[in-house]
């Protein structure tokens, strides 16, 4: 399983990519492997400006669906198009190519306070 180093985490499964203020999420490899294979992405907040830990979107897969939590507080800015047509990308490349969606970060101070990959390795066993 993989959990790259230049990511922060969640509890939750979720990654964070920072870019200047900008940021990209998605979930983690665990996540997607333990929801299986995904048939569907929904995010609808795209132009809200959200909190830490509020519901973003859901990811449906064949046998459930589940809510994806914003780590930190930002507006969501943007939905990976990509995955209206290829939901299956979360699954193939869920750090790369399956990214979810790209937001503003409002307190870059919250993005610190995330797991490690090394941390976040110790929260899955």
């Amino acid at each position: 399983m993989s959990i790259p180093a230049n990511l922060k985490y969640t509890s939750d499964h979720e990654w964070i990519r920072v870019e200047g203020q900008e940021a990209f999420i998605g979930i983690t490899d665990y996540a997607q492997s333990e929801l299986g294979e995904i048939i569907y992405v929904e995010v609808e907040t795209v132009g809200e400006t959200l909190n830490e830990g509020e519901v973003f979107g859901t990811v449906e897969a064949v046998k459930t669906v589940s809510e994806m939590f914003l780590p930190v507080d930002g507006e969501v800015l943007a939905y990976n198009d990509e995955l209206t047509d290829k939901p299956e990308l979360v699954n193939e490349d869920p750090y790369g190519k399956g990214w979810i969606v790209k937001i503003s970060v409002s307190n870059p101070a919250q993005v610190d306070a995330l797991l490690s990959a090394d941390a976040y390795a110790k929260l899955l066993g």
